[in-house]
């Protein structure tokens, strides 16, 4: 009988070469898909904002099924973040939550966000989120890659329009929507960087 510390010495071996052999066999493919979506390069540091970037990444590294559920996930964040910030009603007349599609209909009608914008925001939350969600037999028909890849993207146009921001002149970030970003009190912002 081997040792067990060797025993395990050989599994953490094998286990290194078959991550690196992973890695160099896919980077191409990696690099392609993290080019293509045309990510905002900067976002207020919120509470979603590591997740955003998370879900990038899983995007990038092929764990499809995973972006999608985590972009489904951050789009209603980003939603929910909006209606707070400019302190829309939640709530219907009886009493009741409004639905998130209610909410960008209504943050659209009052020009919160652009016809663009909403459409994207309602492009993650059409496609198959309560399937997914749940893991209904559905789900074994869906194009993932393909689905990532546009609720990535989707993302993207959120993100853009909501943190989207500009360098002035003289170096200093200018937001484009200040409402949506902290302001610290000496005129600076708490942003969340992904310049990768």
């Amino acid at each position: 009988m081997q040792n067990p510390d060797i025993q395990k010495a050989i599994r953490m071996q094998q286990a290194k070469e078959t991550i690196i052999s992973d890695f160099n066999s896919s980077v191409d493919q990696r690099v392609d898909r993290y080019i293509e979506i045309g990510h905002q390069w900067i976002i207020g540091n919120h509470h979603f904002a590591a997740a955003s970037s998370e879900c990038i990444n899983l995007y990038r590294d092929g764990h499809f099924i995973a972006a999608v559920m985590m972009s489904h996930s951050i789009n209603e964040g980003i939603i929910m973040f909006v209606t707070d910030r400019v302190g829309l009603n939640e709530n219907k007349n009886d009493g009741g939550a409004k639905s998130i599609e209610d909410l960008i209909s209504e943050l659209e009608q009052n020009a919160t966000i652009s016809k663009t914008c909403a459409d994207a925001a309602r492009g993650i939350y059409g496609s198959y989120r309560n399937d997914v969600h749940h893991m209904n037999p559905k789900v074994s028909g869906i194009d993932f890659p393909l689905l990532a890849r546009e609720n990535i993207k989707r993302l993207a146009v959120i993100e853009g329009e909501i943190f989207g921001a500009d360098i002035t002149s003289d170096g200093k970030l200018k937001p484009r929507k200040i409402r949506f970003w902290d302001l610290n009190a000496d005129g600076t912002v708490s942003a969340f960087l992904r310049l990768e």
